[in-house]
Order: structure tokens, then C-alpha cells, then sequence
């Protein structure tokens, strides 16, 4: 069977838009459930499978979007310039960091005071598109993308034995370039940055994505494309459990013997997303590819609804925030709470209208997530339309 564009572009417009499907899950849990801000969920000691694994499988959801991202700004490199290039990932990275602080953040925290600032993936990205958008226009070699992507994500976990160091204190630098562990610095008085996402790594799965888009080009042979990304995601996940079981490189948590199997399975699998360590980059990416290896000859309603998510991804992901955190809210006032109660200096827990301890089950939890992406669907099918039947619109590009 020869290349299809159709079905290649497809493909990965499903996975990502099964990435943003799966990232609202968190979200919701993290709004919803009622244990969401009192207890990780992925604490072997306090949490269930359910629950473990309802925020296990949300760590793909990063890692297959920002991969994609690299992926898809090769195939931009196919039909615009270099400079057209560089000058749109530069742009772009400006306005993501910029909806970050002042859109994005605000989603989360519903606090028009600022007073946190939460630094998250739509940071990461933006700087990762600012930093690939310099590379474009330097004209660096694929190869030598690739080669760096490859060394950073091999590479930056050799800062944990760094932080193992019983002295260690972090810098705001530090957190930026590599920790990035919901550390709260203030830039400005009464102003705090919190930093989730250290973009460093990130940057260097953008660049693995930018080489994968090889793949993906016009002619490249189906077969043997299908056949590069099963034996990759399977190779990623033979190299995760090899070096997982050692213990040695790869993670700053040991998995360790739990007094049940399924215990010690699941502490085999927990790896750390914040920083995104080798082997939780390892075995999402593993799965990302594997899933773009199958999806491409898949062609249902299922695989037609991720598309239209995966296509209107940031639009998505906008909406998809201030609606959770306004149902959320709902809740919150339904419950009895206060405005004047939110307000207060000791209720004042980072995300406004959210009460730690109060919420629904897990399986409530799940329920509000499929109402949700009940509601958001048609939204982002409008505005895919919308999108396509207007290309002359340059702000489109943005969004």
C-alpha cells in the first residue's frame, strides 16, 4: 500500500487529539475529586489502582502533544520558508508563554490578583517553539536536532544525583532549567511563580518530534513507516523496564518489593513526570508511537472525534480549563461556600473556589469528564470548521 497524506496527517491528529481527551481526565480530577488535594495519588501508601492509574495514564498526555509538536513543525518546513518558519515558532513561543502567565493561569487559579503563577506545559512548549525557531533559522541539521534532543533526554537526569546532595537548595535558575517541582519563587512582591514544567527537557523532545517528521513526509513508504514506529515504541518500552529494574540511572525514585504484587508493579511504574525523567519520557513516547503505528489505517467515528480535538488542541485547551474551574465553583457554592470564604487569608489555597478534602468519588469523577468532553466537542467541531473555511486569517495560526 502506498503513502496516503490523508491517513499519515490523521494519525497523528487522532493521538494528539487522545492526548488532550485523557489530559482533561487529570484536570477534572484534580478540580473533582475529593482526595485530589490532599493526598497523591500516586502514594502507594494512601492511593488505589483506580486511582493510580487514573493519573498514570494521564502522564501520556505531555509527552505524545509536545513530541507531535516537533513533528509538526517539520511538516510546516515542507510547505514554508525558513524564515517563514523561524519567524512563526518565535512568535508563536512569545504568544504561548504569554497566554501561559495571563490566559492560562488564570484558568487555574481564578485569581485576578496574580498572586501565583503557575509555569506549566503551554510555558515549556512556547520556549521549546521559540528555541526550535532559532535553530530553523540557523539552518541546523535535522541529524544534529536530533542528536541534541537525544542528549538532553539521555542526559539530564545526572542532575538528580546533584539534587541528592543533602546541601542541595534550589535556585529560581535551577527550577527553571531542570527541578521545576511546584516550587514557588516571587518575582514580584505580593507575586509568586510556580514552577511545574523545567523546559530544558522538553525542548529536547521537541527536537526527537522535529526528526520523526522525517516519517512522515510525502513518499516516505507507508510499510516501512509503520514498521519504524512499532519497533521504536516497542524498543522504548524494552529499554524502560531494562533500565527501570536496575535502579541505577533514569529516575530519581527507586521502585522497590511492596507487600503485593500489583503494589509492587505499580511502584515499578511510577515514575516521575516533574522533572520528566528518562524513563517516564521512555515508556509514554514508547506508547505514543505504538499508538501511531495502529491509528493509521484506523478510520471510525472514534478516530473522526480525536481528529477534531488534535486539530483545535490550544483552542481546547483554553476552554477546557475555565470550564472545569467553573463547574467546579458551581460545586463549591453548591456545597454553601462563600465568596468572603474563598477570600480569606486561611482558605487561600492556590486555586480559588476549591475546597482541599471536598469532592466527588472517583467514578463521579469519571462522570464529569465525559460531560465535559460531551460539551467541548461540538465547541472545537465549529471552531475546526470555522478554521478551515478561513485560512486567509493569519491569527487563526495562533490559536
Amino acid at each position: 500500500m502506498g503513502p496516503n497524506n490523508n491517513s499519515r496527517v490523521s494519525s497523528i491528529d487522532v493521538v494528539r487529539g487522545l492526548a488532550m481527551v485523557i489530559m482533561a481526565l487529570d484536570h477534572i480530577r484534580d478540580y473533582f475529586h475529593i482526595t485530589a488535594n490532599t493526598h497523591d495519588p500516586l502514594d502507594l501508601a494512601t492511593t488505589s489502582p483506580g486511582l493510580f492509574m487514573t493519573r498514570w495514564i494521564t502522564h501520556f498526555c505531555a509527552p505524545a502533544f509536545v513530541l507531535l509538536s516537533g513533528t509538526s513543525i517539520f511538516l510546516q518546513g515542507q510547505r514554508k520558508s525558513t524564515t517563514e518558519l523561524a519567524s512563526f515558532l518565535v512568535k508563536r513561543g512569545l504568544w504561548l508563554v504569554f497566554a501561559e502567565i495571563f490566559i492560562v493561569s488564570l484558568a487555574w487559579t481564578f485569581n485576578p490578583a496574580y498572586e501565583i503563577i503557575p509555569f506549566q506545559v503551554i510555558w515549556a512548549i512556547g520556549m521549546s517553539m521559540i528555541i526550535m525557531g532559532v535553530l530553523v533559522f540557523l539552518k541546523v541539521p535535522t541529524r544534529v536536532m536530533v542528536a541534541v534532543g537525544l542528549v538532553i533526554v539521555l542526559g539530564h537526569n545526572a542532575f538528580d544525583f546533584v539534587e541528592d546532595d543533602p546541601g542541595f537548595q534550589s535556585t529560581l535558575w535551577w527550577d527553571f532549567l531542570h527541578y521545576g517541582f511546584f516550587t514557588a519563587h516571587e518575582i514580584l512582591p505580593g507575586h509568586n511563580a510556580m514552577l511545574v514544567y523545567a523546559f530544558p527537557v522538553w525542548t529536547g523532545v521537541m527536537m526527537l518530534g522535529y526528526g520523526l517528521g522525517q516519517w512522515f513526509v510525502g513518499g516516505y513508504d507507508e510499510s516501512r513507516r509503520r514498521k519504524n514506529l512499532l519497533s521504536t515504541g516497542l524498543g522504548l518500552l524494552a529499554f524502560f523496564v531494562v533500565l527501570r529494574f536496575t535502579n541505577w540511572y533514569g529516575d530519581p525514585v527507586d521502585w522497590s518489593q511492596q507487600k503485593t504484587a500489583l503494589l509492587t508493579i505499580l511502584s515499578f511504574l511510577n515514575v516521575d513526570k516533574y522533572p520528566a525523567s528518562l524513563l517516564y519520557l521512555s515508556v509514554m513516547l514508547g506508547l505514543a508511537l505504538i499508538l501511531l503505528a495502529y491509528m493509521e489505517r484506523v478510520q471510525n467515528s472514534f478516530t473522526r472525534v480525536m481528529t477534531v480535538f488534535g486539530r483545535t488542541a490550544f483552542f481546547y485547551y483554553i476552554i477546557h480549563l475555565y470550564l472545569i474551574h467553573a463547574l467546579s465553583t458551581a460545586l463549591y457554592f453548591f456545597n454553601g461556600h462563600t465568596m468572603a470564604e474563598a477570600n480569606h487569608p486561611e482558605n487561600h489555597f492556590p486555586f480559588l473556589y476549591l475546597i482541599p478534602g471536598e469532592g466527588l468519588s472517583l467514578g463521579m469523577t469519571f462522570v464529569v469528564w465525559i460531560s465535559v468532553i460531551v460539551v467541548l466537542y461540538p465547541l472545537c467541531y465549529f471552531y475546526d470548521r470555522y478554521k478551515t473555511l478561513h485560512k486567509e486569517q493569519w491569527w487563526l495560526s495562533y490559536l
